[in-house]
């Protein structure tokens, strides 16, 4: 194994504290880890590591090397990024976050037919409702459905508007009665698409009113698909996107409420961390992206 090989396996368990951890994120094996943490002690003639049952934390020698080291591993690996990126080489692996939802629909599809483009770019896929902390989760790219951006510690790319549409099931509404006015929500079960299972509020606008109904107060989830399920198995009245629910509208599993009401505008955005300049995998992969959602897979 490589001298640099032995000490990006080092810096991954510095910063993971843990073999196991490190080996996944290097895509190598423990053992193999080891030994080469191990071969780079010995190198160096000094212990770079304390390895306990509990924990592995850095010794002082360890955390003088890691300090000097990490920023020259990184400049080596943006160097020969920058020399393959200006021969248009897309190379290395792309880390990709997005909701759970759209990831099933869309990912697959998107995913398969960039890498036909570009094979030689491996693709990391990770799916969660969770709006992500994208510099400590170690993403390259993130897809959320969110309101309009507000943060300007990172580099946000619009993509389209996502309409979101008030559903319920035919047997629910024959047993309850169908919403004429958002004021009757407040007597029908409202089941919140929420990040923590909890509640929601969803504000509804028509001819300059706008109305606020709570919801969740008998059921909440943090999962599109399943508050659609839940929707679809008479549990009540829900607000969620429209790629989720478009299958079950067209097949009257689902029946739209109050279309004339809407919600503010969530929009389908690409953020990223605070790149000086977007990697050429990125910045194919996000066009690629736009593209596929913009015209093959319209949402």
């Amino acid at each position: 194994m490589s001298d640099l090989q032995d000490i990006r396996a080092f810096l991954a368990v510095a910063e993971l504290h843990s073999f196991v951890a490190a080996a996944r994120q290097l895509s190598m094996t423990a053992p193999s880890v080891t030994r080469a943490v191990g071969a780079l002690e010995e190198r160096l003639g000094v212990q770079l590591l304390l390895r306990t049952t509990r924990q592995v934390s850095l010794t002082s020698a360890g955390a003088v090397y890691a300090a000097r080291v990490g920023p020259l591993l990184a400049e080596f690996q943006k160097a020969g990024e920058e020399v393959r990126e200006q021969q248009g080489d897309t190379a290395g692996l792309l880390r990709i976050n997005a909701p759970m939802s759209l990831g099933q629909q869309i990912l697959p599809d998107v995913a398969s037919g960039f890498r036909v483009e570009y094979p030689n770019t491996a693709i990391s896929l990770s799916l969660t409702d969770r709006f992500i902390d994208i510099v400590s989760d170690s993403v390259d790219l993130a897809i959320r459905i969110s309101e309009a951006p507000k943060d300007k510690s990172t580099i946000w790319r619009k993509i389209c508007r996502v309409r979101r549409v008030l559903v319920a099931s035919p047997g629910y509404l024959a047993a309850f009665g169908t919403p004429l006015e958002p004021e009757q929500l407040h007597e029908h079960v409202c089941l919140a698409y929420d990040e923590d299972s909890l509640s929601e509020t969803w504000e509804l606008s028509h001819a300059g009113r706008t109305r606020k109904i709570k919801a969740g107060k008998t059921v909440a989830g943090n999962n599109g698909d399943l508050i659609a399920r839940l929707a679809e198995n008479g549990e009540g009245i829900a607000l969620l996107p429209l790629f989720i629910v478009e299958q079950a509208l067209t097949n009257s599993r689902l029946q739209q409420i109050l279309p004339e009401w809407e919600p503010p505008a969530l929009w389908l955005t690409l953020y990223y961390p605070p790149y000086e300049k977007l990697p050429m995998r990125v910045a194919k992969f996000s066009d690629f992206f736009e593209n596929y959602v913009t015209h093959t897979r319209p949402l």
